[in-house]
């Protein structure tokens, strides 16, 4: 009988030193001080924290960490590629932290913020993620909800917010709670000042429109500290839409300069306020098309917006640098200039490139039909179908193609790749008589 029960304490012995030594770590204490000069910085264990940030959804978090990278946001606890245990392992075995995103009903999608009996179960809900992950010592700050004023009606979803804060002090006074909203919106300022005072923060998403965030932060005249939790592209309702309403998409090497721009002007010079940023997407998705917001394309290469974030995350440029693009220039025109094809007819495009490193670059064109998506606030949206057949050889830098035989709008798309693992690209909408 002796033997037995050695036998069960040394197989429990053996469980217990393969599990991950996260399960016996402490959570690392963060909040947000004030400073002498009535600033505010991100303090992590006693000692300041600088957010180097990314939104990720199931990239490759180790490749992240070695462009600089220090910390990554999600919006969900489970919601994403891994569950949030799986994630905070990833990122805790890497030095990073996360930035815990608890997803939260929205009134757009239905949920009526007066149903007292609703709020109430969603809250519940929330108590049991936050039990759950509290004391994971890669645990940075809690998210509660992401855009909740996109398209609101109702101030007490903000009321909602408040008691899950309230609730993550009382659980886990570890961790500071903040909540994100879509642009800089007044009425949801209001809202959450008048409301919400129980979150430490508030964070702010914006992307064109970023580098006058400062502005309007002065102008409604809110002194705390914030996060830009999504900044990057500029946003596909912020550009030029051609007469039959295709949003012009930038190239990846505007779009670079955009992620430098907003960086420049948003976020470095506001350095009393802003305590941390999280720029958008570390990863791919399809969003109007699938290279408006991701950082890589679907097929796993990266892009300018990359080259810029390693230097601004470590104050040096990567060793081989990605290919840069011009606009593409269709039949002698450009988007700007509300394209019209005929059926059937041949066509000429062309791409410029050039590469830093002169690599040998190599090109790839597609047609797709235009999106017809309506969704908001990154909702999931359809891949628009591919229409093949048309491009008499798409591996060329200048191309000829033939117009679709249906009416209809389209993009055509270039991709340009240097072989290690870079790439660009651009695309031109068009429609076809």
């Amino acid at each position: 009988m002796a033997t037995h029960r050695k036998k069960k304490s040394f197989l429990l012995l053996a469980c217990l030193l393969f599990l991950s030594p996260v399960l016996f770590a402490k959570p690392i204490h963060v909040e947000v001080v004030k400073t002498q000069d009535d600033g505010f910085v991100l303090m992590r264990g006693d000692k300041p924290y600088t957010v180097k940030g990314a939104g990720v959804d199931g990239a490759d978090l180790k490749t992240l960490a070695a462009h600089g990278a220090n910390s990554i946001r999600t919006w969900s606890v489970d919601g994403g590629v891994y569950p949030a245990s799986v994630l905070l392992d990833k990122a805790h075995e890497l030095g990073m932290t996360v930035s815990l995103g608890i997803d939260f009903a929205r009134e757009r999608h239905g949920f009526d913020y007066n149903d007292p009996v609703a709020v109430a179960e969603q809250l519940e809900q929330v108590k049991a993620q936050v039990i759950k992950h509290k004391d994971h010592p890669a645990l940075l700050t809690w998210f509660i909800g992401n855009e909740l004023n996109f398209d609101f009606t109702n101030p007490k979803v903000y009321d909602a917010v408040n008691q899950v804060a309230e609730m993550i002090k009382q659980l886990d006074p570890h961790h500071p709670t903040t909540t994100t909203l879509a642009g800089f919106d007044e009425d949801a300022m209001d809202a959450i000042t008048q409301r919400a005072p129980a979150l430490d923060f508030i964070s702010f998403q914006l992307y064109a429109d970023v580098v006058n965030l400062p502005k309007y932060v002065k102008s409604y005249g809110y002194e705390g500290p914030y996060m830009i939790t999504e900044w990057g592209a500029v946003g596909h309702w912020e550009v030029y839409k051609t007469k039959w309403n295709a949003p012009v998409e930038t190239t990846s090497s505007e779009k670079a300069s955009n992620y430098a721009k907003s960086y420049l002007k948003a976020i470095q010079p506001e350095a009393k306020q802003v305590i941390g940023n999280y720029v958008f997407l570390w990863g791919q998705k399809q969003e109007r098309t699938g290279t408006w917001y991701g950082m890589f394309l679907d097929s796993g290469e990266r892009t300018e917006a990359v080259d810029v974030m390693h230097y601004i995350w470590t104050g040096q440029w990567p060793a081989n640098r990605t290919p840069r693009v011009s606009p593409i220039g269709l039949d002698g025109k450009v988007a700007f200039d509300n394209i019209y094809l005929f059926m059937g007819d041949e066509y000429e495009a062309t791409l410029n490139a050039v590469d830093p490193d002169n690599d040998k670059l190599s090109f790839k064109w597609e047609i797709r039909k235009e999106s017809t998506a309506t969704e908001v606030g990154g909702d999931k949206e359809e891949i628009p179908e591919l229409v093949e057949g048309l491009i008499e050889d798409a591996s060329v830098q200048k191309i000829k193609f033939k117009a679709p035989n249906t009416p209809g709008a389209y993009r055509l798309y270039a991709y340009v790749y240097d072989g290690n693992g870079n790439a660009a690209h651009a695309n031109i909408p068009f429609f076809v008589k």
